[in-house]
């Protein structure tokens, strides 16, 4: 199967990186499993912010990810059209806080107006580009992995779910929390990194070496949908 990304972490490594990398034999390829889900994590203003480049649109959305954020959500919504075209479930993730944000213990890492991120604001509502049909899942989260203090496990073992497909933002936060949580409940793990996005270049970069080193598979869109396209075909799309 195509669409195997190039190693966009190659220029953050040391000599002794490659050869720890090497000698150690990590990331090997697991590939998919039968059952598929998409996971959308937390494709709301808050953290996209707007159409344009990160630091001219600071001033009104901090924790937004800017055009790099919208490039990814543009490749989500694509892929997300194929899920439904195969019969993939598709899930979505919003980061939000009830009432107070007095537990949410990533604010106190930095100054922030928390008003936005109480339930029920416009902003951290999904993304109106990104709405889901009325039988796809939608799971408010406080914290960072999708697993954590939701119901999502059940979900996934009434559906029968094997692989967990991770697309959103942020790639070091979110994305990366639910990624390695998914890994430790022994699913399958594929992360998009054309529907992936961070605040920070290096983040970015790092989390997905972590992730194909370590806990699951880092592939493109085109690779997602080329495995989309034969389960909607009726094929065994385990193989990668």
């Amino acid at each position: 199967m195509s669409g195997q990304i190039s190693k966009i972490w190659e220029d953050i490594l040391t000599e002794e990186d490659r050869i720890v990398i090497e000698k150690g034999k990590y990331g090997q390829p697991r590939g998919y499993g039968k059952r598929p889900v998409l996971m959308c994590i937390d494709l709301q203003p808050n953290y996209i912010g707007r159409d344009a480049p990160i630091t001219e649109q600071l001033e009104e959305w901090p924790s937004g990810g800017g055009a790099k954020a919208w490039v990814g959500v543009r490749n989500i919504i694509s892929l997300r059209d194929a899920a439904r075209e195969a019969g993939v479930p598709v899930f979505y993730t919003r980061n939000v806080q009830n009432r107070t944000a007095l537990f949410d213990n990533f604010a106190g890492k930095r100054v922030r107006d928390n008003r936005k991120f109480i339930d029920g604001h416009p902003c951290a509502a999904l993304l109106d580009c990104v709405q889901p049909w009325t039988k796809e899942l939608v799971i408010p989260k406080s914290y960072a992995s999708a697993f954590y203090g939701t119901p999502l496990q059940s979900y996934l073992t009434t559906l029968g779910i094997d692989t967990v497909i991770i697309v959103g933002g942020s790639t070091s936060g979110c994305c990366r929390a639910t990624a390695v949580d998914a890994a430790s409940r022994s699913y399958h793990l594929v992360c998009v990194e054309d529907c992936l996005f961070d605040r920070i270049v290096v983040s970015h970069k790092a989390a997905l070496l972590d992730i194909w080193m370590k806990y699951g598979d880092v592939v493109d869109s085109d690779n997602v949908k080329e495995y989309f396209a034969k389960l909607r075909n009726g094929e065994n799309g385990a193989a990668q």
